[in-house]
């Protein structure tokens, strides 16, 4: 599979926010992007021009009026967007990792988080960086702006980041813990972003897990109840499972896992989002965000 290279004015779009009937404009007055046409005229657009409208729509949506915007140099462009950088650096790396997505660029990613680590958290660089990120690629994928191979490469190195703040502290744990906490996908899920920060929120408030990871099937979690009289069991649905609704997943869970006692069970991801558990057990906890997450394991540690 060739990778996505061109683009059509509806991607430009979806990628910087600019209206295409905007774009059009800026092409026409101010000669802002040189996209090649079609035999019937249809506008496409390379790389550069791509990079050259991220940049561009920073720097407008900064403030700056186009008609200057358009006046400036390459370089210029480039530096302008260093000096802003300190003041809304949000929204810079938001531009920033895109940028690094299409150029497959790991070295900008590193760089723009080690900038970000000098003001935030890496739990807030989540929330505050990641997460939209993550939701803006996801509409992108879906409308076909990008390939999935963009989506796999950027969502890689955000796990591979994940993974590096859960060994930090797992490091510095010096007592052997029991576990409190067991974390898995449901079979077939593979999307995993969601479940590594779960686990990551659990050790820095002070809890240890077993991370179980992706695709583990209902039966399988039947092997730890030999170890541990106490654990509860968090799990994130994101499109898995679609063979049966999360009400009747809940149910399964309590014949096959809780039939002999409560071993709680936590419920996050997208799929959960609209479920009604009024009528799950009372060891069943729905958890509609990450923040929520926290809010949780803190009532659970006092």
């Amino acid at each position: 599979m060739s990778v996505k290279t061109q683009f059509s004015i509806k991607d430009l779009e979806n990628l910087s926010g600019v209206k295409a009937h905007t774009i059009r404009i800026w092409e026409k007055r101010y000669n802002l992007l040189q996209p090649d046409r079609t035999d019937t005229n249809i506008r496409h657009y390379d790389m550069s021009n791509m990079k050259k409208l991220l940049n561009i729509s920073f720097l407008y949506n900064e403030g700056y009026k186009i008609s200057k915007i358009a006046n400036l140099e390459p370089t210029d462009i480039s530096k302008v967007i260093e000096n802003l950088e300190s003041r809304n650096t949000k929204n810079y790396a938001l531009q920033s990792f895109k940028t690094a997505m299409f150029d497959f660029d790991r070295a900008l990613f590193n760089a723009t988080l080690h900038d970000l680590l000098q003001e935030k958290s890496f739990t807030d660089i989540f929330y505050d960086v990641f997460i939209p990120l993550l939701s803006d690629i996801g509409t992108l994928w879906l409308t076909g702006t990008i390939d999935p191979i963009h989506e796999r490469f950027i969502s890689e190195l955000i796990k591979q980041k994940i993974i590096l703040n859960i060994n930090e502290i797992q490091e510095q744990q010096t007592a052997n813990l029991p576990a409190r906490f067991a974390l898995y996908l449901p079979y077939e899920e593979i999307h995993e972003i969601g479940l590594l920060f779960a686990n990551y929120l659990i050790l820095s408030h002070g809890f240890n897990s077993i991370y179980l990871g992706s695709n583990i099937p209902m039966e399988s979690l039947k092997h730890l109840l030999k170890h541990y009289n106490e654990i509860t069991f968090l799990s994130y649905f994101t499109v898995k499972p679609d063979h049966q609704s999360v009400e009747d997943y809940v149910e399964q869970y309590q014949q096959e896992i809780g039939n002999l006692k409560a071993y709680p069970l936590w419920l996050m991801g997208s799929k959960i989002q609209k479920v009604d558990s009024k009528n799950f057990p009372t060891d069943v906890k729905i958890i509609v965000s990450l923040k929520e997450l926290q809010a949780a394991l803190k009532h659970h540690k006092s």
